[in-house]
């Protein structure tokens, strides 16, 4: 289930959208373009560049979409419906985020804890956000804008969401496991 959404302040906000403004700009490019043509004296010169106009346009508009929705789903919180509380919730999550070498970011215990992957020294790697309401716990993990939205990049993100699901999931009382292992006995 899906619920509400990650929201980015200032650079980070800025940074997130770029490849959508850029989209955007280029499309209000074509649109000068095309409204340029209407003065051009030849007709074949102005057929031409209305042509060049709508075609980047056309394709301008649609990569700016595509880029939009996969932003707008990747800040998508995932809700975890669990039997524990906040508090056992986000131990879980923090000693989860640790072992798998997250840097913890900001940490409101037990309500909020965004972390972030890291992938160079320069770049900051996934964000991943986690909001603790009781027994539930919403989860999304977005791309580095540096990085780019590539295939790996999101698979990163859904193994981040993964690994909180079965760290809340195995925090649950009465649940058993193995030391090192996050399966039930």
């Amino acid at each position: 289930m899906v619920t509400g959404y990650m929201e980015l302040r200032g650079v980070d906000r800025v940074r997130y959208f770029v490849p959508t403004a850029i989209c955007l700009y280029l499309a209000i490019v074509c649109v000068v373009l095309i409204v340029v043509s209407l003065f051009l004296v030849s007709l074949q010169n102005a057929v031409a560049v209305t042509a060049a106009g709508v075609f980047g346009l056309l394709m301008t508009s649609g990569l700016g979409f595509a880029f939009w929705r996969s932003q707008r789903k990747d800040l998508r919180y995932t809700l975890i419906t669990t039997g524990a509380d906040s508090a056992t919730n986000f131990s879980a999550v923090r000693s989860a985020a640790t072992g798998a070498g997250w840097r913890i970011v900001r940490e409101e215990a037990p309500r909020r804890l965004v972390a972030e992957t890291s992938v160079s020294i320069l770049d900051a790697g996934e964000r991943i956000e986690v909001c603790f309401d009781g027994a539930e716990v919403r989860v999304a993990s977005i791309c580095d804008p540096s990085v780019g939205f590539s295939l790996v990049g999101r698979r990163h993100c859904e193994a981040h969401r993964e690994t909180v699901r079965q760290a809340v999931l195995h925090a649950e009382p009465g649940r058993t496991s193995r030391p090192g292992s996050l399966g039930p006995l």
